[in-house]
């Protein structure tokens, strides 16, 4: 399994280990664009991996905040009640970066800024930038993704 992402595209493409195309998901980056520093609120680029799923059996649209579910369920009704709230649903892929000096250690790692795959609200624009920094997908494309691959896939990000 690899999981490449176009930022120009906003598309995360799910292929099998012979290089097929199983999935086409349309995704949601940063609003501020590409960056590997922390506290840019920018998707960082280049090779990382999944180095946790975090969710699993949690219902579709569990809250999460600061990857543990809070109780809460997702609601239009709630997201009013907390419209600043940046929403973190149903299931989080959390991605470390693999190559030391560009999204590895120091104040570019991808891991230590908390850069996550993971679902948003159904009302939350897809195929154009609108995150902080990490991947926003809809809540029923997260859940078939997180189900298909394993800890450790491949996570290939690219402008």
């Amino acid at each position: 399994m690899k999981i490449t992402i176009s930022i120009k595209s906003q598309i995360l493409d799910l292929y099998d280990d012979q290089g097929g195309l199983l999935q086409s998901y349309a995704i949601s980056s940063a609003i501020k664009g590409t960056g590997q520093v922390k506290g840019s609120f920018c998707t960082p680029l280049g090779r990382h991996i999944v180095r946790a799923k975090i969710g699993a059996g949690q219902p579709e649209n569990t809250v999460f905040v600061g990857r543990r579910p809070t109780g809460e369920i997702y609601t239009p009704a709630l997201g009013e009640a907390f419209p600043g709230r940046d929403w973190m649903l149903t299931r989080i892929l959390w991605l470390s970066g693999c190559e030391v000096g560009h999204n590895r250690l120091g104040n570019i790692d991808t891991m230590r800024r908390y850069i996550y795959i993971h679902g948003s609200p159904d009302a939350a624009p897809m195929g154009v930038p609108g995150s902080i920094g990490c991947i926003r997908m809809r809540n029923h494309d997260v859940l078939d993704l997180f189900d298909r691959v394993p800890a450790g896939t491949p996570v290939e990000i690219s402008a």
